[in-house]
């Protein structure tokens, strides 16, 4: 198992006997798999199902298989989520979900113990990298090493992070969202806000709650969130509505609400405001040729796409710059991994 090392952003790997076998995106929302010449050949939700059995639990599924029981599933099971807000809080449930995706990709890593690239949020702590690496190892992963999702994002989304000028990624998860800046493939700049897509989903069931007195799941919001960014200018906001399913907090009756997508607007603000302030301290901090580097169109978002749309006009509301939405902006991470397990 390799260890971990402060600082890092990327591995020569030119200079290694052994490259890696596969890379791993292990995302809050989603892990994706990509193994070298092939491409991404697992993408799941981050979920696993455990059955309490007189105190003890036992491992029941992972991956696509749990998503439909989230909010659904009877007492004697629970579902869990291996990361919160970026970084790894449950070993078990990562482990189980780790060797879920290894068990559904079995001939195309052809080692039994693959060596593995993994990304790791900008701001991960030694404690939590390590836990990441006991967990791999706990999977049946050989040797491990670690990159940083912003740099592999930034790959991805095809930034010349190897130029000496300055490129600039806004990568917006499901848990965390990361602002990073690099110049000849160093990292000059950083800043993690741990906030993702998952709390606008939230923010989203919070304003029904209080403002309508109508209950959703987290699965309607999320699905809610995805219609909003098909909406994403304020004059298809205001004409249009969206009706939504839940229960009625006045009768605790099913029912249905209609509801202008504009009403939305002040959630949105209040949850994209956050980031765009993180970014104009990034650019504040920037030497006067950096900052004049990122004039050019360097600025660019990826994550989750409906996120990311909504944080790109934060940014430029905010800070005066152009963002460019990335192409496949939440593969992007996936993109940068085979890129570098390929290079």
């Amino acid at each position: 198992m390799t260890g971990y090392r402060e600082g890092m952003t990327r591995f020569p790997f030119i200079t290694r006997r052994h490259k890696p076998d596969l890379a791993i995106d292990l995302g809050t929302a989603n892990m994706r798999i990509v193994v070298p010449g092939i491409g991404c050949v697992f993408d799941e939700p981050s979920l696993c199902c455990f059955e309490d059995i007189g105190g003890r639990s036992r491992f029941m599924a992972a991956g696509a298989a749990v998503h439909a029981m989230v909010d659904r599933a009877p007492k004697n099971l629970r579902v869990r989520r291996p990361l919160a807000r970026g970084v790894l809080q449950d070993i078990e449930a990562t482990s189980k979900l780790l060797k879920h995706g290894l068990a559904s990709i079995s001939g195309r890593a052809r080692r039994s113990r693959p060596r593995a690239l993994i990304g790791l949020p900008a701001d991960a702590t030694k404690a939590e990298a390590n836990a990441l690496l006991a967990a791999a190892e706990d999977a049946g992963i050989g040797q491990v090493e670690l990159v940083r999702e912003p740099f592999a994002a930034a790959i991805g989304a095809g930034l010349p992070v190897g130029e000496a000028r300055a490129s600039m990624i806004v990568e917006c998860g499901a848990g965390t969202t990361e602002i990073a800046v690099f110049s000849i493939d160093g990292q000059c700049k950083t800043r993690s806000v741990r906030i993702g897509g998952q709390h606008l989903d939230k923010a989203i069931s919070e304003y029904l709650q209080t403002k309508h007195h109508f209950l959703i799941g987290r699965q309607t919001a999320e699905s809610l969130k995805k219609e909003l960014a098909g909406h994403s200018s304020k004059s298809s906001r205001t004409e249009n509505a969206v009706q939504v399913k839940g229960r009625d907090l006045r009768t605790a009756l099913p029912g249905m609400l209609t509801i202008p997508y504009s009403a939305f607007d002040p959630v949105l603000e209040k949850h994209f405001s956050r980031f765009a302030e993180a970014a104009r301290t990034v650019l504040g901090e920037l030497s006067p040729d950096l900052a004049a580097d990122l004039l050019d169109g360097q600025i660019i978002a990826t994550g989750g796409g409906f996120s990311a749309r909504f944080l790109a006009d934060a940014i430029e509301r905010e800070c005066g710059v152009s963002v460019v939405l990335a192409r496949d902006a939440s593969g992007c991470v996936a993109r940068g991994l085979q890129h570098l397990l390929e290079s």
